[in-house]
């Protein structure tokens, strides 16, 4: 292996923090540039964290629980995405988007409160008020 190789494969390990397969790999897909090669690892990097994240934001919403409260007492409590999957559903029907109007109405003048609670977060209560 040629020596400078080794060095431009070796800068790319040590600035991406990446192995040698990848940094050389990397390399020749970039047909030597270092910097093109750089910039296709900080890409491939960037797009696993976004994919990570959305991950991480998809379980906290699974574990994410809405209830439906009066006073101390619940009401109602079922996970958020089926309160999601709800709202999709008012949109796409016009039944359901009158009963989903009419419950709304109800808890208004019912004083109710709607709390968003989760493993990990603090809950969040909202008042819903006439």
């Amino acid at each position: 292996m040629d020596e400078q190789l080794l060095k431009k494969i070796d800068l790319i390990k040590e600035r991406m923090d990446v192995s040698y397969k990848e940094a050389s790999d990397a390399l020749d897909r970039a047909s030597g540039d270092v910097v093109a090669a750089l910039v296709l690892l900080e890409e491939e990097l960037q797009g696993e964290h976004l994919c990570e994240k959305l991950k991480e934001t998809l379980e906290k919403g699974i574990s994410a629980k809405l209830r439906l409260k009066k006073g101390d007492h619940t009401i109602l409590e079922f996970p958020a995405g089926l309160g999601l999957a709800g709202v999709l559903g008012m949109l796409l029907s016009d039944e359901l988007a009158v009963l989903g109007a009419a419950c709304t109405v109800i808890a208004l003048f019912s004083r109710c409160t709607l709390e968003i609670a989760g493993e990990e977060r603090e809950e969040k209560e909202i008042q819903i008020e006439a």
